[in-house]
């Protein structure tokens, strides 16, 4: 088995037009991710999490613009042409959306919804396509697989509906999956379920994958790595646990001690980031969190802090990182460094 990444993003910027202006979504974002291993995509609204998985598949909306390079298994995304990419599209490279009542077709039948990709990129026959979609249902939980492949989606619960668009996603055994906020349309028993059953296939299957959230708690107990982003740029890199239980960024630090836990005081007021994400199309020069930031520095302004390393796997862009104090690590437990 091959020890390069499967994917290497590198200076990854990506610009929507909007009557406004230019809105710069992603920028100068890189990245690695290795074979079976599950990274978590983190941040507010806003952030840029979602518009970098779109860039990634190439899946970016009109007056909108990409550069950098995006090499998956060896070729660059950004510089393929469309009929190439649309080749990995389904087969190498898969995608759980947010809301699967939008991402399903409403009047095509499960079943043609399964099969139809592993038909064209497997070339397999009718007969074995749906023998294969019987078994994927199985494998993501869904009851009666034989009658739900007669549904259409409107008649499938939105757990149910998140089900079949992972079994989907599944269908030609990608080697990478990406999940964009995959439990938002769902109740919180679901959302676990949906979770936990993302983690147990990738692990299986032996793909990887990228799990964008904004819930911290969600990549906690998920990811192998974390990759947290703040206004379109990363913030801080690494290890799961590492980032985790010694937030360096002064961004990470607040996320988690802005995160609810178990313990927290019923009465007691929660703990918030005090201003609001800076203007995408003229963003600040230098670090974009030194407005929301207490421990701001002469050099956070232009160029700002650059990704350095702080420890075995961990990444920071921050010129004051966090040294002491706790952190509180979704769950409650409140960990020392």
């Amino acid at each position: 088995m091959s020890t390069d990444p499967v994917l290497q993003v590198r200076n990854l910027r990506a610009y929507i037009g909007t009557p406004r202006g230019v809105v710069r979504a992603v920028d100068d974002v890189s990245l690695d991710l290795d074979p079976a291993q599950a990274m978590g995509v983190v941040g507010e609204s806003g952030s840029g999490k979602s518009v970098m998985a779109r860039a990634i598949m190439g899946l970016m909306p009109a007056r909108s613009g990409c550069s950098g390079q995006v090499v998956f298994q060896g070729r660059d995304l950004l510089t393929l042409p469309r009929k190439q990419r649309s080749e990995i599209w389904g087969k190498q490279i898969a995608m759980v959306f947010q809301d699967p009542g939008r991402s399903l077709n409403p009047v095509v039948r499960v079943e043609r919804q399964l099969t139809e990709g592993m038909r064209k990129h497997l070339g397999v026959g009718r007969s074995e396509a749906r023998g294969r979609a019987l078994d994927l249902l199985r494998e993501v939980g869904v009851p009666d697989p034989e009658r739900r492949l007669r549904n259409y989606p409107h008649e499938l619960s939105g757990g149910m509906r998140q089900r079949v668009m992972i079994a989907t996603a599944l269908a030609c055994e990608p080697t990478l999956l990406i999940a964009d906020e995959p439990t938002t349309a769902l109740d919180v028993t679901v959302q676990r379920q949906i979770l936990d059953l993302l983690r147990r296939v990738q692990r299986n299957h032996g793909m990887s994958m990228i799990l964008i959230s904004h819930d911290l708690a969600v990549v906690a107990g998920r990811t192998d790595r974390v990759a947290v982003m703040y206004a379109g740029r990363l913030a801080e890199a690494g290890a799961t646990r590492q980032v985790f239980e010694a937030p360096r960024h002064r961004y990470t630090h607040a996320l988690l001690e802005a995160t609810p836990t178990i313990d927290h005081e019923r009465h007691a007021p929660m703990r918030l980031i005090q201003g609001s994400l800076p203007n995408p199309i003229d963003p600040p020069p230098g670090c974009r969190f030194a407005a929301r930031c207490g421990h701001v520095d002469p050099k956070c302004a232009d160029p700002g802090p650059q990704m350095v390393s702080v420890g075995a796997d961990h990444d920071v862009a921050c010129i004051s990182p966090v040294q002491d104090g706790a952190a509180v690590v979704p769950g409650g437990e409140l960990v020392g460094r």
